[in-house]
Order: C-alpha cells, then structure tokens, then sequence
C-alpha cells in the first residue's frame, strides 16, 4: 500500500486531487517560498532597507532560479526546516556575492514558509471552490427536475414520513452553498502575510516593520494581519476546519448515495459504479465509499492539528511539524472529494418505481403521522396518536394495510387522498425549488 493514495500511481484516480495535488509538492513549495524571497526584497529595495540593485537582482535571480528538493534535503534534515539550504541555493545560483549577501534580509523561516503556504492555500481554495459551484449547479438542476418526485424519508434508517427527491438534493447541496458563502470572509481574514523575524519582534526588519510587512502583503496579493502571527495558528486552523466542514458535507452525500443503492432500495443508479473482481451483478458504490472515507480520514487529521495549535514560547518545532503532517492531508482531502463529488452527483440518475415502492412497502405505515393529525381535528390529539399506533400493531399483527384498516375504522375519511404521498411531502418541493434558484442567484453562470 502506498503511504499516501493522493501521491500513488496506482491509487490516485480513486482519489483525485486534480491540480490541488500540484500545489503540494516540493518543486510547487519551493516555487512559492522562491516568489515570497523574491517578494520580499523588492519591496526591501524600495524602502531603502537593501540596495535597490541587490533587490532587483535578488528578485530576477528568484524568479528564474532552478532548485531542486533533493538538493536540499541533506540541510533539511539536519536543520529541521528547509529555509537555510534554500536561501544557501539562491545565493550560490546567483553568483553574485554582493548582492545575494541581501537574499532572505531580517526575514526567518517561518516567515517564508508560512507566506508561500498561504500563497498555495490560496490556489488550492480557488481549485477546489470551482469543483463545488459545478458540483451545487447539478444539484440544483435535480432539485429543480425532482422537486414533486415523492419519495420516503428515513430516520434511524425507518421509513418516516414523504418527502421528495429534490429535497434530498437541496439538503445534500445547502451546506455547501452555506459553505461558499464563508469562503470571502475566510479569505480576508485567513490569507495572511507572515513577515515578524527571528522571534517575532521584527527586529532586523528596518524602522518601519508594520509599513514592510503591509507593502510584502500588496506584491503578493495576500492580507495584513496587522501583527505577527508565528504562534497565532488560527488562520491555519480556520481554513482546516472549512476544509473538514467541506469534506464532511461530501461525506453525507457519499453516506446517502451509498444507501440508496444498497441492494432492496435501489432508488438511483450510477453510471460510475465500479465492478467486482468475481461477482458480474455487482454496481459497487464507489465513488460514495470514497466520500465518506475522506470524511473519516479528514476530521481525525484535524483533531491532530487542532491538538498542534498551541505552540510553545516564540517558536514549537513539534507543533510546526504536525502542521506540516496533518494540513497538506486535509487540503487533499478536500480536493479529492470535491472532485469525487462533482462527477458522482452528474451519475446520479433516480429512480422512480424504487422510489414509489419505498412509499408503498411496510403496509402504508409511512402515513401513520398524517392518519394521527386529520384524526386530531375530531378528538384530542393523545387519543388521536392512540388510536393511530392501535391501528398500526393491527396492521403488522395482521399483514393488513393500515389504508384499509383505517378506511373500516374511518368510513366517513377520504383515505386514498389522504394516503397519497404527493399531498404528504410538506415543504419538500418548495425547499427543493426554493435551493435550485439560490444556486441560480448566488453561482456565477456556468461556462
């Protein structure tokens, strides 16, 4: 077994980070910790903090400097963290004592892989908020198609009352609109710079660290904390916790869909489903299964960075470490079901005779609850629900439908419109149109 399914030839398809995958790798980190070296001295120059000509060529040589991770890593090992062979790398490759004496002035490591992490953060978060529009565009198209088409709703995995298959759509797609709806403020407040020096005090960052860090913000489109952040792991933390949120809503939707092609339901089929090794009848739940494994694997990745998000003194090189453990897998984690969820929910193809066998199994007991109110309006409700539970032990006693039941004991009731699941089904339908026009409001229109 490879010890990452996201990185393995053999595994990667069956969990797809799409171009997330990219941004974390090594040559991607040490692109992004090159472009905030690069960053840094060109706003450095144009304060006066390092020569102008240094910070021009520093940023020249940053951006087309070749270095590989190998390289790197006997330094890495050693140091526990990659920023000293990098900046050694950088300095060598620009042949230019002069000026690559100024590569890396009055920053630490923490400031630099902090910033080009948020720098891929960004990326993956843009990635992945793609995925999910298209993913809540074909609900909504579901929702809308399906918003009459009655079928049973299940709690405790018992047949409860009608809903419709529309509203199921709505509800596996409103967390993750909600979801969307987070994500400008989460930006805002969560892509942050990170520029405070070697123990946070911005000491060898020049007479004015605050207006540095600002215009380090503004190269690369990034957000001012206002403040050094080394031991504040908050933004981090945020944006794992939208992550798992994300990933556990997919999960739900993985849970369901796996149900309700459970063999005896077979309410949907999938055009993706995936075949046995020796049984042909087999339309195994794939992609469903793969959902709510993400979902499993990602909150216990953030119960173990949430335990890291208190770091010790100015700098925790355990905690770091963890970080450095649990957030790429979390971000996966997310790309992967985002992607996994956005071709299962365009396979998703429901069926009706299931659906309307769902309603008419179990003797007609799903109308339990509908028989007990039209009855309170010709007695006390508890006498009511009384009667109503009578009539059903009657009807399992028995083997006896309790429409027929209810209709000897009832004369004077129209049971067969009462017993019609298109009248039961409540708000189901306008929750199911009232989704599918959020999705048309608040989305961009698909290309």
């Amino acid at each position: 077994m490879a010890a990452s399914m996201f990185e393995s030839a053999l595994y990667a398809r069956l969990f797809p980070t799409g171009d997330v995958g990219r941004l974390f790798t090594d040559s991607a980190e040490i692109r992004a910790m090159l472009l905030v070296e690069g960053a840094l001295a060109r706003v450095q120059g144009a304060s006066g903090l390092i020569p102008p000509d240094s910070a021009a060529a520093i940023a020249r040589a940053a951006h087309e400097v070749q270095i590989d991770g190998a390289g790197l890593a006997p330094a890495t090992g050693a140091n526990g963290v990659s920023v000293p062979a990098l900046v050694t790398a950088l300095r060598d490759a620009m042949q230019a004592p002069e000026h690559a004496q100024f590569v890396h002035w009055g920053a630490t490591s923490q400031d630099i892989i902090d910033t080009a992490l948020m720098l891929r953060l960004r990326q993956a978060l843009t990635l992945i908020e793609t995925d999910l529009q298209d993913t809540l565009a074909t609900l909504a198209g579901l929702a809308e198609t399906h918003a009459e088409r009655p079928m049973a709703a299940r709690t405790y995995g018992q047949h409860a009352t009608p809903t419709s298959f529309g509203a199921l759509a709505a509800a596996w797609g409103m967390p993750l609109l909600n979801l969307l709806a987070e994500l400008p403020g989460l930006r805002d407040s969560c892509l942050l710079v990170s520029l405070s020096g070697a123990a946070g005090t911005a000491s060898e960052l020049g007479p004015q660290p605050a207006r540095l860090r600002s215009e380090l913000a503004l190269a690369l489109n990034l957000h001012d904390p206002g403040h050094g952040w080394h031991t504040d792991r908050t933004p981090l933390l945020r944006i794992a916790d939208w992550l798992t949120r994300l990933t556990l809503a997919l999960g739900k939707l993985g849970e369901d869909t796996s149900q309700m092609m459970q063999s005896g339901i077979a309410e949907i089929t999938l055009t993706g489903a995936g075949g046995s090794s020796t049984m042909p009848q087999k339309q195994n739940p794939v992609a469903p299964s793969v959902l709510v494994a993400l979902a499993r694997q990602t909150t216990g990745q953030l119960a173990t960075l949430q335990g890291a998000g208190m770091p010790r003194n100015q700098r925790d090189g355990a905690a770091w470490f963890t970080e450095w453990l649990c957030l790429p897998q979390i971000v996966l984690g997310a790309a992967a079901a985002s992607r996994t969820a956005m071709s299962l929910c365009a396979d998703i193809t429901p069926q009706a005779e299931p659906m309307s066998h769902g309603l008419t199994q179990g003797l007609g007991l799903i109308h339990a609850e509908a028989l007990s109110f039209v009855l309170a309006t010709q007695m006390p409700r508890p006498k009511a629900q009384a009667a109503v539970k009578t009539l059903c032990r009657q009807a399992l006693d028995g083997g006896i439908p309790l429409a027929e039941l209810a209709a000897q004991a009832y004369p004077d009731l129209d049971i067969a419109a009462l017993f019609d699941p298109a009248r039961q089904m409540g708000q189901a339908p306008a929750q199911a149109r009232d989704f599918a026009h959020r999705v048309a409001r608040d989305l961009p229109p698909r290309s």
